[in-house]
């Protein structure tokens, strides 16, 4: 995300890495709590404008003389921010996107927190707010559908007196994010500009219009061609008027608030997206180009959506149900770096061609259930693991087969009937990564036909290209014996042969330099 690189929101925990233990509850009041405001500054109104923090901010992000436009610099992450000043219950952080580059996945994570940025020293943030730094207590973000993140729209994001946060696209109605946000304290906006997001801008706050306060104002929002101008309060330019107004609106949502619960009826954005397919597209011819020789040790997991099949090892099917369909399925083990997977797709039919998502995690099947996975693949990128979503661009017909393969660096290639479709995505591949697909369409089949340390693209089976290696005389485990192993199939010598045995016994077992799976390890000797 996009890579739709992974985040979750986590509830506090116990102890925060930044800046020590708080407690887990407070009490405002003890006398009709549901008519209590946050205690200051939360519920009191600010006439300073809404600047980025100037000096807490990860370390690619370049910020203007105005502390209102940020970018990342470089890399897809290292880019939290903050803002200034603590956020009013109901003020609007209103954000318009200024830069997005297309060749990441994931998007902008948006939250709070409850830690002073002042108070927070800039090389202890971590590289990504989700899922690094919402599983420290005090702070809550969640990532912004990769769809809404497009240059010039403009996202506001608000949290109510119960701890609910709600965001908004331009003037769009608005929609519950995630809850469980402490109003009870001072806090901050967390800003993380990432993946596909590359800069944005700070545009002045405002408090939630009159009709966005209950759902069921939403409806006559709908109708309403623009919200009316007077509803919405400049924080910029605040009068003792409008903090009265202000009180009112409060005042009004307590009191509907103890006739019934409505809002709990938001329901979050559907972030399902269907990529473009070109119509009228023939089926291309069965593709000779296959290298000779296929290893063939790669298969799919065990683990997979309920509503798909394994008929062997290397094949699965889709089984037949209608609605939403959980047809999610894992390599078995992790692709190694520059291994090319070859999958075979069937379909229906001619008429109505099908589509293949596709996408790379650090998530480890075997960790998960089948209920844990949904019918879109997009919304895996809300998980605390490393997730990258994407989806075949070309209709897929009978008899089609993909190639992919993972770079060095980082870059996820594809090819579509022995012809390069392109880079697809960039990944993190500081991990193991395993690939997954999910069946979409007429696309009722998918089986792995092998996996080559060639190029997608080849005639012939190539030998391997792998990152060139850093030789060193020590193990690069232990750092105390020489190496003397060389690593099968790949070729790497970078460990000792202790080392080595206890890394072979390993379950998905991997060079440490190029992550391929280790079939064998030889010991070697030296003539002098």
């Amino acid at each position: 995300m996009h890579p739709a690189m992974g985040g979750q929101i986590t509830r506090n925990t116990f102890y925060d890495s930044l800046n020590g233990p708080f407690p887990t509850t407070s009490h405002r009041c003890h006398h009709k709590p549901k008519r209590c405001l946050p205690i200051q500054p939360c519920g009191s109104l600010s006439s300073f404008p809404l600047l980025f923090h100037p000096s807490t901010k990860g370390s690619q992000i370049v910020m203007d003389m105005s502390q209102r436009t940020v970018k990342r610099q470089a890399s897809f992450c290292n880019a939290i921010t903050f803002s200034n000043r603590p956020i009013a219950v109901y003020e609007q952080v209103r954000l318009k996107i200024t830069k997005k580059q297309c060749c990441w996945s994931g998007a902008l994570r948006l939250g709070f927190s409850i830690k002073d940025p002042s108070r927070i020293n800039p090389d202890t943030l971590p590289k990504y707010a989700c899922p690094d730094l919402v599983s420290q207590s005090g702070f809550w973000a969640k990532a912004l559908p990769e769809e809404l993140c497009n240059e010039g729209n403009v996202i506001s994001f608000w949290v109510d007196k119960k701890g609910r946060v709600f965001y908004r696209i331009n003037d769009s109605s608005p929609m519950l994010f995630f809850s469980g946000v402490h109003v009870s304290e001072p806090l901050w906006a967390l800003i993380d500009i990432y993946g596909l997001t590359r800069g944005v801008q700070l545009l002045d706050s405002e408090m939630v219009p009159l009709e966005c306060l209950r759902p069921r104002s939403l409806a006559a929002s709908h109708r309403a061609s623009s919200a009316d101008p007077r509803l919405s309060i400049s924080l910029c330019d605040l009068s003792l008027q409008q903090q009265q107004q202000q009180q009112q609106q409060e005042t009004h949502l307590e009191e509907e608030d103890d006739e019934e619960e409505e809002e709990e009826r938001l329901q979050p954005l559907n972030s399902a997206s269907s990529c473009h397919v070109p119509q009228n597209s023939q089926n291309s011819q069965q593709c000779s180009l296959l290298p000779g020789h296929l290893d063939n040790d790669l298969h799919f997991h065990s683990v997979h959506g309920v509503h798909v099949t394994g008929l062997d090892k290397h094949t699965v099917a889709r089984l037949d149900h209608r609605g939403d369909e959980r047809t999610l399925v894992f390599t078995s083990r992790p692709i190694g770096c520059s291994e090319t997977l070859f999958v075979k797709v069937k379909a229906g039919g001619v008429a109505h061609p099908g589509c293949l998502s596709y996408g790379v995690t650090s998530c480890d099947p075997a960790t998960l259930r089948p209920s844990d996975l949904p019918s879109n693949p997009e919304s895996l990128v809300d998980r605390k693991e490393f997730w990258a979503v994407c989806r075949v661009g070309v209709p897929l017909h009978s008899g089609d087969i993909l190639g992919f393969v993972l770079n060095a660096e980082g870059e996820v290639t594809m090819s579509h009937n022995g012809l390069s479709a392109g880079m697809q995505l960039c990944v993190d591949n500081s991990r193991p990564l395993w690939m997954f697909y999910g069946l979409h369409g007429t696309v009722t089949q998918l089986r792995i036909l092998g996996t080559t340390p060639g190029s997608p693209f080849s005639s012939h089976a190539e030998s391997p290209t792998f990152p060139p290696c850093s030789w060193s005389d020590e193990c690069t485990i232990c750092y105390e014996n020489v190496v003397d192993t060389v690593l099968y199939a790949c070729g790497h010598m970078c460990l000792c042969y202790t080392c080595g045995l206890k890394l072979k016994k390993m379950a998905n077992a991997c060079c440490p330099i190029c992550r391929r799976t280790i079939k064998d390890i030889i010991k070697t000797y030296r003539s002098t």
